[in-house]
């Protein structure tokens, strides 16, 4: 008998990620990095934004019309947007305290930071400094389903796709045909997700060589007790806080490690969510949630749960306070956690979604916002960071969401659990 090695996926992106960090390193400073890996990093992620809508809609409209309650999907969206603001508040609140134990802007030299351009992110802030609790609904709403498309406003298509997947479910046999077609587009979209994975460890390389290059590790060390504070604070998340909801559940937060190895790789990588929801989806059902609760709890978590992102904004907020020496009271903290509670949701379709929020937030309690231009630098590291416990987070969810609403498979998520490990276990095949 002969042992095959097997050349998977996360092995693929770990070996690109390598190569791109030593690419960077190498080449720090030249610009023909960027001018020939930037593109490459481009076409991936423009991939990935390709298929995210069409499986979005094709994937809700499927699971909405198989369901077809609409008594029973008013309960799934309120156990989840209920279970999204108590996860979301916990990790603000988690942020702050360490923000405080640690104090890491305290001390910091400004003179020795180097202040990057965050006209952009100001510039988005102010198309959406309107931003509000009431805007955020009314804005759910969509006014034209097409433009909605062709932004990616990804609140207004789900509600769209519930609503129409409701009608198909309502016109009963007439609705068959609609519904054969969306499940035919959702199939061939993940054939079409499976393909462009197989482009991922070029990406990831082109990305992070990119990344490398431009900031290099000298950027970090002025600024390395911050970066130390935010991964830490995102690693207890996960397995504390994280890990205990999911022994709630009745699962392990490190089965979830085991499922998603090769999103959370690619997450990492390209800091982009967007680049594995697709994969989210497909493996939560795999795992045994039912296609109606991952359809609709994944793209929902995209607006509403973005825990890595409201944790680390938490801490940067105190972050720049304590560099500008600006003690912040407990009042004006626990108005930090509650103007995070609704800066923080609805607008995860911005470019810098955790930057635009902070400059709506900072204001509201006295904090400079030009403090923001000296961790502008280092923010794709964070990024990176943030995007995995987003990640982590919202597939999570789907497995309590279904437990609550007593629809999770446990025999079918322990089999296909059972065969990951099975199928990893030292990475071989057995070859005749």
């Amino acid at each position: 008998m002969k042992k095959k090695f097997k050349f998977g996926l996360a092995l693929q992106i770990l070996i690109g990620l390598t190569l791109g960090i030593l690419v960077g390193a190498i080449f720090y400073g030249n610009p023909a990095v960027a001018t020939y890996l930037q593109p490459i990093g481009d076409i991936f992620i423009r991939l990935i934004k390709m298929i995210v809508v069409p499986i979005v809609v094709s994937t809700l409209i499927v699971g909405i019309a198989g369901a077809g309650d609409i008594k029973k999907l008013g309960r799934l969206g309120l156990k989840t947007i209920l279970y999204f603001e108590i996860i979301t508040t916990v990790a603000i609140i988690l942020g702050l305290v360490i923000a405080n134990l640690f104090q890491p802007g305290a001390g910091i030299d400004m003179n020795a930071l180097t202040q990057s351009d965050i006209q952009k992110y100001v510039d988005t802030a102010g198309e959406t400094k309107s931003h509000g609790f009431a805007e955020t609904f009314v804005n759910i709403v969509p006014k034209n389903i097409f433009e909605s498309l062709m932004k990616g406003d990804m609140l207004a298509i789900i509600f769209f796709s519930v609503m129409f997947g409701l009608g198909v479910a309502a016109i009963g046999e007439k609705g068959k045909p609609v519904l054969n077609f969306f499940q035919g587009v959702a199939d061939a979209m993940f054939w079409v997700t499976n393909t462009i994975m197989k482009f991922a460890p070029f990406g990831v390389f082109a990305l992070i060589g990119v990344t490398v290059s431009k900031f290099g590790v000298a950027s970090l060390i002025p600024l390395g007790k911050l970066v130390l504070v935010v991964y830490g604070a995102m690693f207890f998340f996960v397995l504390v806080v994280l890990g205990l909801v999911a022994k709630i559940s009745g699962i392990s937060i490190f089965s979830m490690f085991t499922i998603l190895k090769d999103e959370l790789i690619l997450a990492f990588s390209t800091a982009s969510s967007e680049s594995v929801l697709p994969k989210i989806i497909e493996k939560m059902e795999k795992f045994g949630v039912p296609k109606s609760i991952t359809s609709f709890v994944v793209p929902t978590g995209y607006s509403f749960n973005l825990d890595g992102s409201t944790l680390y904004q938490a801490i940067a907020a105190l972050f720049i306070a304590q560099m500008y020496g600006i003690d912040l009271s407990i009042t004006a903290q626990i108005t930090l956690v509650l103007v995070l509670m609704v800066t923080s949701k609805g607008i995860a379709g911005v470019p810098g979604v955790s930057f635009v929020v902070l400059l709506a937030t900072l204001g509201s309690v006295g904090i400079p916002l030009e403090g923001l231009a000296f961790i502008a630098g280092i923010d794709r590291i964070l990024d990176m960071m943030r995007t995995v416990v987003n990640v982590i987070g919202n597939s999570l969810a789907t497995v309590v969401v279904a437990k609550w609403e007593r629809q999770y498979d446990a025999k079918k998520g322990q089999e296909y659990l059972n065969s990951l490990k099975t199928a990893s276990n030292g990475g071989n095949n057995i070859a005749g």
